[in-house]
């Protein structure tokens, strides 16, 4: 039997500036190393400020999936030696003293299959490696310290996928609510990222690293799970390591021996203290979230008699969906979701190429649908 676990890293897009600074949270209009400051640069005597609305953003993620959430939450330094990490440690969260990471267990339905969360936790992303060089030899690598300190949220799953299609589907409606809650824009380059553990018939697992989208995942899990079974049949242990996905070669390569936790000797960070989110903050924060993708869904086929494959589609993608919600009326909802569903997606064949100008391509599609709903009346 397979079994697919996954961690998701997702960068809060949204937010104006990194986790624990006044550096913009959008690094990607930089520069190399034009984005950084003392804190987020680790110089000595620098000392971290918790971003309040990530913590808050964080906590929406975390009730949007059903998670638990506690009503004190801390974080921890993470002790590794890496260039991309220019502090030596990571400020992250660890359920080490019960329940003080973001979010708690928690579970979203996958069809008819529910997938359980394991933890929630705010952490800051470390820095961008970029390797240069056509050949092992001469290859150099560079450290870009713009993304160092920009607020991620890491998503822990249970290893309850079987299949990596249903890898692919769980992330996908994944996006699709980071979407809608208005945290983030997955489409960005290196927003949302994911590492796969996979083990077969109970054996160890090994955690798959360095993958660059969807598909790729996708494909890594294929090859990965293959790999192992063929080991499996030749009765070749399966070491417990970490091995990257080689996007040229698609294969899985080994990189290392997979850490625990007590490898990186981790510790309460001395400079936060611990961050209470009672009752009332979280009450207040369920009043700030937007309608979900599901209450979309069923308002769309009860209140507009739109078929149930239509709105499922239509309430999914927060742009078609906004779009929707701007250009129909009471008489003409059922006509306007069809147009959108059937001729307008057409015009854009994936989310990630879309136009840049999304208000100006947004208006295009708004005036389109009141020159077809015009000429319907004729």
């Amino acid at each position: 039997m397979t079994k697919i676990g996954l961690e998701i890293h997702c960068q809060l897009t949204n937010l104006e500036s990194k986790l624990f600074c006044s550096c913009k949270a959008n690094y990607r209009e930089f520069e190399p190393n034009q984005n950084i400051c003392p804190i987020c640069a680790g110089m000595p005597g620098s000392l971290p400020r918790l971003n309040q609305e990530a913590v808050k953003k964080a906590t929406m993620i975390a009730m949007a999936l059903n998670c638990s959430t506690p009503e004190k939450i801390a974080f921890f330094r993470k002790n590794y030696f890496y260039p991309d990490l220019p502090k030596n440690f990571q400020i992250t969260q660890l359920n080490i003293y019960g329940d003080t990471s973001v979010g708690g267990s928690g579970s979203i339905s996958v069809g008819d299959k529910k997938i359980r969360i394991t933890r929630i936790q705010l952490e800051e992303d470390p820095g961008r490696l970029i390797y240069e060089g056509s050949s092992s030899k001469n290859q150099i690598t560079l450290v870009d310290y713009n993304r160092a300190g920009t607020p991620l949220v890491e998503i822990v799953t249970e290893p309850d996928f079987e299949t990596p299609k249903e890898v692919r589907d769980f992330l996908n409606i994944l996006s699709d609510l980071l979407k809608n809650l208005g945290v983030a824009d997955p489409s960005l380059e290196g927003a949302m990222r994911a590492d796969a553990n996979v083990s077969i018939h109970g054996g160890n697992k090994v955690e798959i690293k360095n993958i660059g989208s969807f598909h790729d995942l996708e494909k890594a899990s294929h090859f990965e799970i293959t790999r192992q079974e063929s080991l499996h049949d030749r009765d070749i242990p399966i070491v417990q390591e970490t091995r990257h996905w080689d996007d040229k070669r698609k294969i899985t390569v080994s990189s290392r021996s997979k850490e625990e936790d007590l490898d990186y000797r981790y510790f309460l960070e001395g400079d936060i203290p611990w961050v209470k989110i009672n009752s009332k903050i979280q009450s207040e924060l369920k009043l700030q979230m937007p309608e979900s993708i599901n209450s979309k869904k069923e308002r769309y086929v009860t209140k507009y008699n739109i078929p149930i494959q239509v709105a499922d589609v239509l309430s999914s993608d927060k742009f078609y969906s906004d779009l929707f919600e701007e250009a129909h009326t009471e008489s003409n909802a059922k006509e306007v979701a069809n147009i959108i569903t059937t001729e307008l997606m057409g015009l854009v064949d994936t989310r990630e190429k879309r136009e840049t100008s999304m208000m100006q391509f947004k208006l295009e599609l708004y005036l389109e649908i009141h020159l077809k709903m015009h000429y319907m009346k004729f």
